[in-house]
């Protein structure tokens, strides 16, 4: 039988194909390399592409695989966000993947995080080139959507790994605040991973968690991390924004879905719930000089009760990811696309977005889950029965 051309695997596959040696890191990486090289002219995904050294370390996999390592991610190659992102992606280099490149973040000349500049220019929708992807994890969200890598790194600060995942139609996961290290003074900055499968996404999860003593760790065949059709709490605006009705028709769309496929049991907020808006406390924190604020403690207080009242009924929470369609490179105009986003990282709950599908613009739309604070796993359950409903992705 031949071997399986390399882009049409997940990198589980890969890894798995990689460890029984039907397929060589090398090989794997030489493929990912000459499709980068053949579609970053276009898309401008990458700051930077580090081909020789790739394929020296893709040779080092190989040779630990030979010996008897048995590397979860053997030869993924792996895009990292920005210059500085080798160092967040270490256990991941352990586990045996193969970074590519730097990936492209917002660049000088603009004050807002949506957007991208790579090597050759502006980084592109690749749905639609005259729209942003989406950032700051711009260049991963696109290099994941058009498959030139399986898996890349990113952050979240505010949405910056679900925003683009929404809007370049792929899976992206914010880990709970405070359960992977970083380095962000305010907290609110937090690793996530951007993936076109929910498998690779948990495969990241089951590395990086493991490499820190604060993460319990489910396996792939462990037991089902929570009830097995949770109950879902639908909101399309969390009680104080104003989404696009044509988002939320989208993103509410597939949450019926997997209420009817038996994914979870769809209901409604109570009427109480309605989150305050998380825009101010945010902003202060970081504003050099502002920091926890009075008002910053009354929103946090606020929303935190509204939440752990919600989660203490409701296995998750759905939303869309973010309240408008991908804009155009000129910039956001006056709507903040953190808005259904950014709440989650100023109260720590882990998020992840998954495609729901298509906006009449032709640009992918995100629906968002978030789960109490620890439920990795059950985020990562959820979307992985709903990539069996609504996928492939």
């Amino acid at each position: 039988m031949p071997a399986p051309h390399p882009d049409a695997l997940s990198a589980e596959e890969i890894a798995s194909a990689v460890r029984s040696r039907s397929l060589r890191a090398v090989d794997v990486v030489a493929e990912a390399l000459d499709r980068i090289e053949r579609a970053d002219p276009v898309l401008s995904a990458f700051i930077e592409v580090w081909g020789e050294e790739a394929l020296r370390r893709a040779g080092e996999v190989d040779a630990r695989v030979g010996a008897g390592e048995r590397l979860p991610l053997a030869g993924v190659p792996i895009g990292v966000k920005g210059r500085r992102g080798l160092g967040a992606a270490r256990p991941l280099l352990e586990a045996g993947c193969v970074a590519v490149g730097a990936t492209s973040v917002p660049g000088p000349g603009t004050v807002w995080q949506t957007w991208g500049l790579g090597r050759h220019g502006p980084t592109v929708n690749p749905w639609r080139h005259d729209r942003t992807p989406g950032g700051s994890s711009a260049g991963s969200a696109v290099a994941v959507a058009a498959g030139l890598v399986p898996l890349a790194t990113g952050n979240d600060g505010a949405g910056s790994v679900r925003i683009p995942a929404a809007w370049c139609g792929v899976v992206g996961l914010k880990v709970g605040n405070g359960r992977l290290p970083s380095s962000d003074r305010t907290g609110l900055m937090v690793p996530g991973v951007l993936a076109r499968r929910v498998g690779d996404a948990a495969a990241y999860w089951r590395v990086m968690s493991r490499a820190t003593a604060t993460c319990p760790v489910a396996t792939p065949h462990s037991a089902p991390a929570s009830d097995a059709h949770p109950t879902a709490v639908w909101s399309p605006d969390l009680g104080f924004d104003s989404p696009d009705p044509d988002i939320v028709a989208v993103a509410r769309a597939a949450a019926v879905r997997l209420a009817e496929a038996g994914v979870l049991r769809l209901t409604h907020p109570h009427p109480a719930f309605r989150l305050h808006d998380p825009a101010p406390a945010w902003l202060a924190l970081r504003t050099p000089g502002l920091g926890p604020t009075p008002e910053v403690h009354r929103i946090r207080a606020a929303n935190d009760s509204l939440l752990a009242a919600l989660f203490a009924d409701a296995g998750l929470l759905l939303t869309p990811t973010a309240p408008t369609p991908p804009h155009g490179h000129d910039g956001p105009g006056e709507r903040y696309s953190t808005a259904l986003t950014w709440a989650f990282n100023l109260s720590g709950h882990p998020a992840i977005s998954i495609p729901a599908g298509f906006g009449p613009d032709g640009c992918p739309v995100g629906l968002q889950l978030v789960a109490a604070h620890g439920k990795e796993a059950l985020l990562l359950e959820v979307a992985s029965a709903a990539e069996r409903v609504l996928g492939p992705w």
